[in-house]
């Protein structure tokens, strides 16, 4: 019986041999199908964008790596001999394929069907020029074959002044005589108009803020910025590639810290904040802040924050706030007319109203201290948003003065508590439909 199985095992030996000797031609052939590819004068990769376009990159700090996708539409492989800018080593682009950070990328393979990706980053030189600078180039893709086939890239670049503090991040003061308004400027940390100093921003001038940073108007300074119709003063984000141009919080916020005085801000946008602007405690005869035609949008917290002060504000657009498009707190004066306050918070949910009043705060021993809410008058306005209740909170627990008027003004969940009916709400687009109830009020669009 031991004999028996042992030439069983020898005969199944010899048949698995002459089987797998049947076999081999079949699986070379299998195997050079498994490692042939296209690559022959008619391959046409096909790719997710004719051009791949780069906002405004500001000289020397580059840009955000965009990407782009390459598709292998055949029902076999295609392998790809090289792949790299036209510029070369003189490129302002430089390529990530797959991983692969050569300046050539080299047998590059896209199974059937499938497909890569391929980032891209952008760096313009500087130019010592204030008009914008064009720079194009192209990513290669070269076929053993010899034929080629481009993709191209596109870049605009700006030259910028640039504000920063030394290597220990401290606090700055500008230097605002001979402000350069020929480009844009670019604010790293926190940046201060000094004491008796005015910051002067004529129309058409650009504040760009890296995350974190900050314009800090001292006791003694002002800040007057005065743009025209149709060439406002911008104060906004650094980044505006992609979703990156309505993100909010990419920066911190104005600061008008008490004391300082004659603040001036006319036809401007101030955007991507956490807070468009904070006012803390008048104490002059004038208004801490004269702010007219004015769009505040896209802040994580609050479009503007009053602490105690007097703001004069007339024909503003305010939307798209975290928690409020404008909050008066610490009591104050504030009068507004013919302005939008309109909350429409679409990066979560808001668990409170968009307009907030109040006469109080709380000590630094726990305490609440009142302080009188001498005027908050809204003429002419409109108070609306998302939030399922009021949009309006009178918050007056201090036991000092309250008072507040709202005149020929919409207020979700006020007396007046009507539709204003805007055009497009979800898209932002905030003009009155014809036969709106609100109309003639509200933010004034110079269109």
């Amino acid at each position: 019986m031991r004999y028996y199985n042992v030439k069983l095992k020898k005969h199944s030996a010899i048949l698995l041999v002459a089987a797998v000797a049947l076999l081999l031609p079949w699986l070379n052939i299998s195997c050079e199908k498994e490692l042939s590819y296209l690559d022959d004068n008619t391959v046409r990769l096909e790719f997710d964008t004719d051009t791949l376009t780069f906002d405004t990159v500001f000289t020397t700090l580059g840009s955000t790596t965009k990407r782009v996708k390459v598709y292998n539409p055949y029902r076999q492989a295609v392998m790809i001999g090289s792949v790299t800018v036209g510029g070369g080593r003189a490129s302002r682009f430089r390529l990530n394929v797959d991983g692969d950070t050569s300046l050539v990328a080299r047998n590059v393979e896209i199974a059937a069907g499938d497909s890569i990706f391929i980032f891209v980053h952008a760096n313009i030189d500087p130019q010592n020029s204030a008009s914008p600078l064009e720079v194009r180039d192209s990513i290669v893709f070269g076929f053993k074959s010899g034929s080629r086939q481009h993709l191209q890239l596109r870049a605009w670049g700006r030259d910028a002044v640039y504000h920063q503090p030394d290597t220990a991040g401290r606090p700055y003061l500008l230097e605002c005589t001979g402000w350069d308004h020929s480009r844009p400027h670019v604010i790293y940390g926190i940046a201060c108009v000094d004491s008796l100093e005015t910051l002067s921003l004529n129309p058409g001038d650009e504040l760009h803020f890296a995350p974190n940073s900050y314009l800090i108007v001292l006791d003694g300074a002002s800040l007057v910025a005065q743009g025209v119709a149709g060439n406002p003063v911008v104060f906004t984000s650094l980044r505006h590639d992609g979703w990156y141009d309505f993100l909010p919080g990419q920066w911190g916020y104005i600061q008008l810290m008490a004391g300082s005085h004659d603040n001036v801000v006319n036809h401007a946008i101030i955007e991507n904040a956490a807070i468009g602007i904070v006012a803390d405690t008048n104490v002059g005869a004038n208004p801490t802040l004269r702010i007219s035609n004015t769009v505040v949008r896209h802040c994580s917290e609050g479009g503007i924050l009053g602490r105690g002060s007097w703001i004069d504000g007339n024909n503003l657009l305010v939307y798209t706030c975290g928690i409020a498009t404008i909050s008066m707190q610490m009591g104050g004066r504030y009068t507004f007319s013919q302005s939008t306050f309109a909350n429409y918070w679409r990066y979560g949910s808001r668990s409170n109203p968009g307009v907030i009043l109040n006469n109080w705060y709380i000590s630094a021993y726990g305490d609440t201290v009142a302080r009188n809410l001498v005027e908050a008058t809204f003429t002419d306005c409109i108070i609306y948003g998302s939030y399922d209740k009021t949009e309006l909170w009178l918050d007056n627990r201090g036991g000092g003065d309250f008072n507040y008027r709202f005149l020929h003004s919409v207020v979700k969940g006020g007396e007046w508590n009507v539709d204003p009916q805007f055009v497009n709400p979800d898209d932002e687009d905030f003009h009155l439909a014809d036969d709106s109830p609100a109309s003639g009020i509200g933010y004034q669009f110079n269109d």
